[in-house]
């Protein structure tokens, strides 16, 4: 065989050789990871490329090996046949194995791999894994250098493998860009469970003022009324004020209870108290460890601020239930302007409209309005909190008891 065709036909192994560790080098980078594990189920090569990736430095140190060897070679061949053919023109054959290798083993391989890089790192896992094995001896002697150099900046490659670790703000960006495919009300939902590690038990708690509970020194019908309307299936039950707490009935109990209206402590269980600051996604732990499914929210000085139920978080998840006419907290006057019960959560009413009213201070309109004011209203009146127009429009017991608000355009 001609000695030329031989250097032809090596050179276009080469180029094939050059694209496939480019592809590769793109391919493996650009790869999703979870994709990878997911596909490691039933693939030996995704398995393989995720080992691969453990290991970034020397996976590249292969590559970029591999590739430098062909790309020289090549050169080297392409200088021998323009000797040969082209009266020693170096320059023109420099030329032509730029634009050759820029097509064929740069452009196009890396092109295809970051269309496919899971599969493009599927394929050539195995070959990467032997060029690692045939090349051990310069990856060691360069990675030697290099990390001698990458110590010096206080990097480590094996470091690598935590970037995969991904923070709430990291996971929330995540699924608001890629959640396409998952439904709509999942999404929410997954959102929300993401919001536990952000909110407080203070952030969605019913306020002092507004538990359901029964009180003792009250008449026995009312006792009852309270019992067979509640929606949770536990109740605090005082003396006169929530401050005066006896216990927690279990409705499953209330008959009984009913029945020995006078002799209280019976059927009830002990209360079970919990701090306002602490996290949503630590107190339904603890709610779990513990069997409990209701507590009293204390502040720092054990004074009881409101209550909280695991009913209270599932809510939080999955939305609000419609069995206490929720829905009427909540009026359409128009596109921009709605009217609402000034206790409403201010984190709910931002949520149901995708509103941006403050949320750091005050849990309630009815709170926001007041810190703003630094007073409780006396009158009707009208203000400006920063892009919202608020009219109070019904005062009750010294506070307000409902609102007109106007988003401003």
């Amino acid at each position: 065989m001609d000695s030329s065709l031989i250097l032809i036909i090596v050179l276009i192994l080469l180029l094939f050789f050059s694209g496939f560790s480019s592809g590769s080098e793109t391919g493996m980078m650009a790869s999703n990871k979870v994709k990878l594990r997911n596909l490691s189920k039933k693939s030996k090569g995704a398995k393989r490329a995720l080992n691969l990736l453990q290991r970034p430095d020397i996976l590249l140190s292969a590559i970029l090996v591999g590739n430098n060897f062909a790309n020289i070679l090549a050169s080297s061949i392409v200088t021998l046949l323009v000797i040969d053919y082209f009266g020693g023109n170096v320059l023109l054959g420099s030329v032509i194995l730029t634009i050759v290798i820029l097509i064929f083993s740069e452009i196009t391989p890396k092109t295809i791999a970051s269309v496919y890089p899971e599969k493009f790192a599927e394929k050539s896992s195995w070959v990467l894994k032997k060029l690692i094995f045939i090349f051990n001896p310069i990856i060691s002697f360069t990675n030697l250098i290099s990390s001698k150099i990458l110590a010096s900046f206080n990097i480590n490659p094996k470091d690598s493998a935590e970037n995969d670790n991904l923070n709430t703000e990291e996971l929330r960006t995540l699924l608001q860009d890629h959640g396409d495919l998952i439904p709509t009300q999942s999404r929410m939902m997954l959102s929300s469970i993401l919001d536990l590690e952000d909110l407080t038990v203070e952030d969605i708690m019913v306020a002092n003022s507004e538990i359901v509970g029964i009180d003792v020194t009250s008449d026995i019908e009312e006792a009852k009324l309270i019992i067979s309307s509640s929606f949770y299936s536990r109740l605090p039950v005082y003396e006169g004020s929530i401050d005066k707490i006896i216990g927690i009935l279990h409705l499953k109990d209330a008959h009984h209870f009913i029945e020995n209206f006078k002799n209280t402590h019976e059927h009830l269980s002990e209360p079970y108290y919990v701090s306002q600051s602490t996290k949503l996604s630590r107190q339904l732990k603890e709610f779990q460890i513990l069997d409990k499914n209701i507590g009293l929210v204390v502040d720092e000085y054990g004074e009881i601020e409101g209550l909280i139920s695991i009913e209270d978080i599932f809510q939080e998840i999955v939305g609000k239930f419609d069995v206490n006419n929720n829905s009427m907290e909540i009026q359409t006057i128009n596109k921009s302007t709605v009217q609402v019960d000034a206790n409403i959560k201010v984190r709910d009413l931002n949520k149901k409209l995708n509103w941006e009213l403050p949320e750091s201070g005050a849990k309630t309109l009815n709170g926001l309005i007041i810190d703003y004011l630094e007073d409780i209203p006396q009158n009707k009146l009208c203000i400006q909190i920063d892009n919202y127009s608020m009219e109070i429009i019904e005062l009750e017991d010294n506070s307000i008891s409902k609102l007109k608000i106007s988003k401003n355009k």
